[in-house]
C-alpha cells in the first residue's frame, strides 16, 4: 500500500485498532511498528500507536512492497507433518519442494507462511521473515527440522548447533559405489564466484566435516548415511560429489541425467526410466537427537523415508541398477 489515504468516519478509536479494523492485510502489530517507523501518518505527522483519531483525520500509509517483503511474513494455510510439539518446540518432517522461509523470488509457499498461520507464538531472534526458524534444510531435501517457539528455546538450540551438539542422520542415494565403507570428509566449502546460489570445496572456505557410511551398494547406486558434523549450506552434496559420488538427481552438483551420457544404449535406457520418477536430490534428514531446551532431557526423532524415495528404490532394485 504505497500513498493511500484513509478518511476517518469516526472519533475516539485508537489509531491502531481503526486500522487493524479498515485494513485485513497487516496484523495490528505490524501495523503497530509501522505507525512508529512514520510508514503511516495522520494528517501529516506521526503519531503514537494509541492516539485517539478524530473525525475526518486523514490517515496516510506509504508501505511500499520491498518494506513489507522484508518485514513480513504471510500466513497461510499449508499442511505440515508435525510429528511432536510442545510450549517450547515443534519439530516437522520437511516435505521435499517446500523451502524453509522466504527469499529472493521466493516469497510464500514456505515452512514459515505455513508456521505463521498455525502458531500463535514464534521465537523471532532470527528476525519477522524466519519466525521459529534455528536450522534450515535445503527446499528439495526432505525430513526433520526443528522449530523453536519462544526466544528462550531458540537460543538453547541455537547453542547446541554452535556446539555441535545436536546429532543427525541424513540417508541418500548416491551415484557409483564409494571407496570406502565409513569415513570423513574433511573439506572447506566456500560459495562459488561466478554462482553465488552454488558451492565449491575450497581451502579458503569455512570448516566442514561430514562422516559417512555404506548402507548397500547396486551396480550404479549406493545408499547411504551421512552424518554431518558441521552444518554449511549443501554441505552433504558438495561433499559426496567431490569425492565423485554425487547425490542422485542433483543437477546443480552433477547427479542429474546428464550424468547417464557415456553409459552403453542398454544401461542408458534403464536410468532414463529411473529418472522419470526422480523429481528432486535424493537426499532425506532421517534423524536427529538433541537436549529438549528446557526440561533437559534427551530428545530423538525419526522421519520415515517420503513416498517418492521408496518408490526409487524399488525402481533401482527391479531395473537391476
Amino acid at each position: 500500500m504505497k500513498n493511500d489515504i484513509l478518511i476517518v468516519d469516526k472519533s475516539g478509536i485508537r489509531l491502531d485498532k481503526f486500522l487493524a479494523d479498515n485494513i485485513d492485510k497487516f496484523s495490528r502489530s505490524q501495523l503497530q511498528k509501522y505507525i512508529k517507523n512514520g510508514n503511516i501518518t495522520v494528517n501529516g505527522e506521526i503519531k503514537p500507536v494509541k492516539y485517539r483519531l478524530n473525525l475526518d483525520d486523514k490517515i496516510h500509509i506509504d508501505i511500499s512492497e520491498e518494506i513489507y517483503d522484508n518485514d513480513f511474513v504471510e500466513p497461510q494455510d499449508i499442511p505440515i507433518d508435525i510429528i511432536f510439539e510442545d510450549d517450547d518446540i515443534i519439530v516437522i518432517n520437511k516435505q521435499a519442494g517446500m523451502t524453509v522461509h522466504p527469499g529472493t523470488g521466493n516469497i510464500d509457499g514456505t515452512l514459515a507462511n505455513a508456521l505463521a498461520f498455525y502458531c500463535a507464538q514464534l521465537s523471532d531472534i532470527n528476525g519477522p521473515i524466519r519466525p521459529g526458524i534455528v536450522h534450515r534444510l535445503d527446499q528439495d531435501t526432505s525430513g526433520i527440522i526443528i522449530v523453536a517457539k519462544t526466544n528462550y528455546a531458540h537460543m538453547k538450540l541455537a547453542e547446541q548447533f554452535s556446539n555441535r551438539l545436536v546429532k543427525k542422520v541424513y540417508y541418500g542415494i548416491t551415484w557409483g559405489n564409494w571407496k570406502e565403507e565409513k569415513g570423513l570428509i574433511d573439506k572447506p566449502i566456500a560459495r562459488k564466484r561466478n554462482d553465488p546460489t552454488s558451492f565449491i570445496v575450497n581451502i579458503t572456505g569455512k570448516e566442514a566435516q561430514t562422516n559417512f557410511q555404506v548402507i548397500k551398494e547396486s551396480q550404479y547406486f549406493s545408499h547411504i548415511n551421512f552424518f554431518p558434523k558441521t552444518g554449511r549450506t549443501h554441505q552433504i552434496r558438495v561433499h559426496s560429489a567431490f569425492i565423485g559420488n554425487p547425490i542422485l538427481g542433483d543437477t546443480k552438483y552433477g547427479g542429474g541425467l546428464s550424468r547417464i551420457k557415456g553409459y552403453i544404449p542398454e544401461i542408458s535406457k534403464k536410468l532414463e526410466s529411473l529418472f522419470k520418477i526422480v523429481q528432486r536430490h535424493i537426499l532425506h534428514a532421517h534423524k536427529i537427537s538433541f537436549i529438549h531446551p528446557r526440561n533437559k532431557r534427551e530428545m530423538n526423532f525419526e522421519a520415515d523415508l517420503p513416498n517418492d524415495i521408496q518408490n526409487i528404490i524399488n525402481k533401482i532394485e527391479s531395473l537391476n541398477v
